[in-house]
This record gives C-alpha cells, sequence and structure tokens, in this order.
C-alpha cells in the first residue's frame, strides 16, 4: 500500500488549523490532549520510544514516551502515536476476555527500519506536524535563516521547532531544501 501523503498533509493543516497553531513549535502535547488522549512519559527499555492504547469502551486513548530519551525524541514519538491515532486502527491485545479489547500501536525497532507502510505514515505525520512545510518554507523565505550562508541555521531551526538536527535535516531534504 502507498504512504497516503495527500491525506497526512490534509490532516495536519486541519489540526493546526482547528488549534490555531501558525508559528513552531508546535503544541504536540496540547493537541493531544485535546482530541482526547493522555499522555504518559515513564522509563520503560530504551528499545521502546512509545506506544499508542486505545480502549474501545470508552474511546479514550493514551500515548506513552519514553522518559530517558530526549525530550525532542519524546516530542516526535508523541507526533508519531498521534498518527497511528489518527490514520490506524492499530491492533487488537485481549487483556481479559471479560474486560474486553484494547487497540494498540507499539514503535519498536523492527517498525524502525521503515518498512511497513503504517510505521512510513506515521513517521511522516510526525515529521508534518512538527516541522510544517508552509511554516518551514515562510522561515527559509521572510527571516533571517539563510541555509547557504549560515553555518548554524540548522541548529537554529530545529531549536524553534524543537526537533533534532536530524529530524530537521530530513525534513528539509524531503521537502527539496537541501540534498542529501
Amino acid at each position: 500500500m502507498a504512504v497516503r501523503r495527500k491525506l497526512i498533509r490534509q490532516q495536519v493543516e486541519m489540526l493546526l488549523s482547528r488549534h490555531n497553531v501558525a508559528h513552531g513549535p508546535v503544541p504536540v502535547d496540547a493537541i493531544a490532549r485535546a482530541l482526547g488522549i493522555q499522555i504518559k512519559l515513564d522509563k520503560v527499555d530504551d528499545t521502546l520510544s512509545g506506544f499508542l492504547v486505545r480502549d474501545r469502551k470508552s474511546n479514550g486513548a493514551v500515548i506513552g514516551a519514553n522518559k530517558s530519551h530526549h525530550p525532542h525524541r519524546q516530542r516526535f514519538t508523541i507526533a508519531h502515536e498521534l498518527g497511528h491515532f489518527l490514520l490506524h486502527e492499530g491492533q487488537d491485545v485481549h487483556l481479559d476476555e471479560n474486560q474486553g479489547a484494547f487497540r494498540v500501536n507499539l514503535r519498536s525497532p523492527e517498525s524502525a527500519k521503515g518498512e511497513d507502510t503504517d510505521e512510513k505514515e506515521a513517521n511522516l505525520f510526525a515529521a508534518e506536524l512538527l516541522m510544517p512545510a508552509v511554516f518551514l518554507e515562510q522561515d527559509l523565505h521572510n527571516s533571517d535563516f539563510d541555509l547557504l550562508g549560515d553555518g548554524d541555521v540548522l541548529e537554529k531551526l530545529a531549536k524553534k521547532y524543537k526537533v533534532s538536527v536530524q529530524a530537521l535535516t530530513f525534513r528539509l531534504a524531503y521537502l527539496g531544501y537541501i540534498s542529501l
């Protein structure tokens, strides 16, 4: 299945508009909470970045992120899991026959390989949400950010958006501003 790029961009634009977000950094935690999702930070095995659990009976959801990871990584994880929440149904995990089922999305080392369409979509959603193309375009064309003349521009932009330089670099390459 192909990644639904247009749908993802539309979903992000709708979220940003609905939550009156006009510039970075995007308040990803606040957006998730406004959608009725609880955010839980906890120290877990370092190989687990995060998870999404949906309770089908209550229509509630919890996004968990690894507290031992850098705050920028936590933001990406929350945005990634929010992408799963909006785009994918998840897997059933039956905890007890009498208590019903929960829908779960886990991000694991296997999912980080980038081969699964759901994971590609959740990663694209996170990048679109944390570093919206329109915001980056405004920053690069209407401000003092100069990709060619300022050696610290990636660090400045990453700091503004509260993302890693690596995530920003991939995003700028995806949008065609730089080549890797």
